[in-house]
């Protein structure tokens, strides 16, 4: 159900639709349960006559299971909200597609990954857009309905960093304050204390272990799934190695295998894959572990300070949003070699690298670049530049062609 309170924020992803139903007959908007797509898909183009419905109505679903071409008929334009309950609807939007090709012709939704994607692949291929709505940024709740500004490092030369991220002007904040809130827009922008967004979180699980998991795979122990949930949240930004996780937890490698990948294709859990270009340094191969939300972690681990993980992870699910919004899809990666140096996110766009550090202190020292050092002498053909972002307020050249910042100026 859309929240009036929550319509006034607009989001990043916005034009990026309106360009999608502008070219395709199907939009499908994909992400984590309460992060807004019904929201977002029943504010668009309110004038044009576009019929919503949601499957989560029990009269629409068994209409869309019983006599879905009739469903269809409905509306020439219509927005179908968590459309994998139905898989028979979707052939027949496949079958209202090919009898006629109209662009913007249905929007559909899903929290389900898995389903979603496994039917709409196999009926709507070359039919549809497809787009992740992430939790909401630190600059959507400030109402600006943007992603952090991650364009500028690719944009701007690396001599103008400095002077073109002051002329920027952005709120400074507390990232702690931020991890503890998370980007979940009812936690985020509605529940102002700490006891009822707990309590918010609470029913969020409670719902995603017993509705939303039962409709992808059958869970027969939902409380080693919450145990496994802890664990990788306590894990945040570390390696995700399986085998160490299922011996802590007590499960079998094989079910800790599926249960992660249930995580990530239910957008709870983000896996970050390395920077493999091989440089002859014997490099990491396995994947670093997040999650979706800062909040919603903070209250699976049961952690009560954020850490600088947290930070870390803030700084990724903003880049996720703005990747998402980017027509070319910039890689979001990481760096490590086996000697443990390391860089925590690595952008690759067009052929060149950004990488970014991030730091958890307000006094960053020239130690804290080392590792971005190495990695730009060993990709100096890649590299033009390199940020450290910190939790201070300075922002200043640390090293050669490496720029301190606020992580509050970029994101």
């Amino acid at each position: 159900m859309a929240d009036p309170a929550l319509r006034l924020l607009p989001r990043t992803l916005g034009p990026s639709i309106d360009a999608a139903l502008a070219t395709f007959p199907v939009v499908v908007l994909i992400g984590a349960r309460q992060t807004g797509k019904s929201t977002l898909v029943r504010d668009l183009h309110p004038g044009d006559g576009r019929l919503y419905l949601t499957l989560d109505d029990i009269d629409v679903r068994a209409d869309a299971d019983q006599s879905p071409d009739e469903l269809l008929r409905r509306a020439p334009r219509m927005t179908i909200d968590e459309v994998q309950r139905s898989p028979d609807l979707l052939l027949a939007i496949k079958r209202a597609v090919d009898s006629e090709w109209v662009p913007g012709r249905f929007v559909l939704t899903g929290s389900a990954n898995l389903l979603l994607m496994k039917r709409v692949s196999e009926s709507l291929a070359g039919r549809a857009s497809y787009l992740t709505l992430w939790p909401l940024t630190r600059r959507e709740q400030l109402g600006l309905g943007a992603a952090g500004g991650w364009d500028l490092p690719f944009s701007e030369p690396v001599s103008r960093w400095r002077e073109a991220i002051l002329d920027q002007p952005i709120v400074e904040e507390d990232w702690e304050d931020l991890a503890r809130r998370g980007g979940y827009p009812v936690a985020a922008h509605r529940l102002h204390d700490e006891h009822t967004r707990r309590l918010w979180f609470d029913g969020y699980v409670r719902t995603y272990l017993e509705r939303d998991l039962q409709e992808l795979s059958a869970i027969e122990h939902l409380a080693d799934f919450r145990r496994l949930m802890r664990a990788l949240c306590l894990r945040l930004g570390g390696l995700l190695n399986q085998a160490d996780v299922a011996r802590d937890v007590g499960l079998p490698p094989s079910t800790v295998q599926r249960y992660v990948n249930l995580l990530e294709v239910s957008f709870q859990l983000v896996r970050l894959a390395p920077y493999s270009v091989n440089r002859g340094r014997r490099l990491v191969k396995s994947p670093k572990v997040y999650w979706c939300d800062t909040g919603l972690a903070l209250f699976l681990s049961g952690e009560t300070e954020p850490r600088g993980a947290h930070l870390e992870n803030l700084v990724l699910t903003d880049l996720l949003a703005w990747r998402e919004r980017s027509p070319d899809r910039p890689e979001i990666l990481y760096w490590r070699t086996h000697k443990g140096t390391e860089v925590d996110f690595v952008l690759e766009r067009g052929g060149t690298v950004l990488p970014i550090e991030v730091k958890a202190t307000a006094r960053p020292r020239s130690a804290d670049v080392r590792h971005l050092r190495t990695f730009m002498h060993e990709y100096a053909d890649r590299t033009e530049g390199a940020l450290l972002l910190h939790a201070g307020t300075e922002t200043f050249w640390i090293a050669d062609r490496i720029l301190a910042v606020p992580w509050w100026r970029i994101v």
